[in-house]
């Protein structure tokens, strides 16, 4: 039973799961926006604003955990030189989903992400 589990799983093992959510954050922040379905937006959604307010502290060490985290230097320069700031009055809901279509191969709901600027 799954009593009391905050996140899903996504028919992934955890490696697989924890692999796939470091790289749709990364391809948000970097590109701004990513199609993906509603499920995975959702997941993508919690995990990039704990990144986002993480870089929002701008210490070290918060510097040195994101990097940990996300898969490219490049993005964790842009999050923490342009995204953080831009989102420094904002206390939280840095992101948007919208429902655009159906997947056509599998019926999937399928959604836009975006970060809010």
């Amino acid at each position: 039973m799954r009593h009391q589990k905050a996140a899903k799983r996504l028919g992934r093992n955890d490696d697989h799961r924890r692999s796939m959510l470091r790289n749709l954050t990364t391809a948000l922040l970097l590109h701004g926006t990513i199609e993906t379905t509603v499920t995975r937006a959702k997941e993508v959604s919690k995990v990039t604003s704990r990144m986002i307010t993480r870089a929002k502290k701008g210490d070290l060490h918060s510097r040195r955990m994101v990097a940990s985290y996300l898969n490219s230097d490049d993005v964790v320069k842009k999050l923490f030189e342009v995204i953080a700031p831009s989102l420094a009055g904002r206390s939280g809901g840095y992101t948007r989903i919208v429902r655009t279509r159906i997947r056509k191969g599998d019926a999937a709901p399928l959604a836009q992400i975006e970060l809010l600027q």
